[in-house]
């Protein structure tokens, strides 16, 4: 399962929420360079980024283990995402709902692939910007593409998210 999205919008923070190991992050400082480079605005408190990608697993049954992998934020690591989804059921895209066109990109690149993928809006501050219908609205994206809000702080909230793109992968499969 592949945790993707714009710069700062929560992708790490999930991973490690939800993942029943200890996550492997490559996590780098955000030098005075990658500032001039990428909005802090909405997250002045951000001092680190993820520059290869985010890894953690979960045990939904004894038969089904996630694997998840999650996706550096800006376009400039873009290049390391055929590999990281190579194989992936499917895809969940974080949205900021301040900042809805960061993930334009991630929402692009699973509709091209053809990978199933539901888009989380992350309630930060414990509230969303917009409603699901206007961000669906935004993000061009179809009905059969679910849009929820969830918490990447709150395990349950992962889960949930994470649920729901595996049932949309099962139902592709017929299973």
């Amino acid at each position: 399962m592949v945790i993707s999205g714009g710069f700062g919008v929560g992708k790490t923070t999930a991973v490690g929420s939800i993942s029943e190991i200890e996550p492997l992050t490559t996590e780098a400082a955000i030098t005075e360079v990658a500032a001039g480079v990428d909005d802090l605005t909405h997250t002045p408190r951000k001092t680190t980024t993820t520059v290869a990608m985010d890894f953690g697993c979960l045990t939904i049954d004894p038969t089904l283990k996630l694997y998840l992998f999650g996706t550096p934020g800006q376009e400039r690591f873009g290049f390391m995402w055929d590999d990281i989804v190579e194989g992936a059921v499917g895809g969940l895209v974080i949205v900021d709902t301040r900042r809805l066109d960061d993930c334009y990109a991630a929402v692009d690149y699973f509709e091209h692939k053809g990978i199933p993928f539901a888009v989380a809006a992350n309630a930060f501050d414990g509230h969303v910007e917009h409603t699901l219908e206007e961000i669906r609205w935004a993000l061009d994206v179809t009905d059969g593409v679910p849009v929820v809000v969830f918490d990447a702080r709150e395990r349950g909230s992962v889960r949930d998210a994470l649920l729901v793109v595996l049932e949309l992968a099962l139902a592709r499969t017929g299973a």
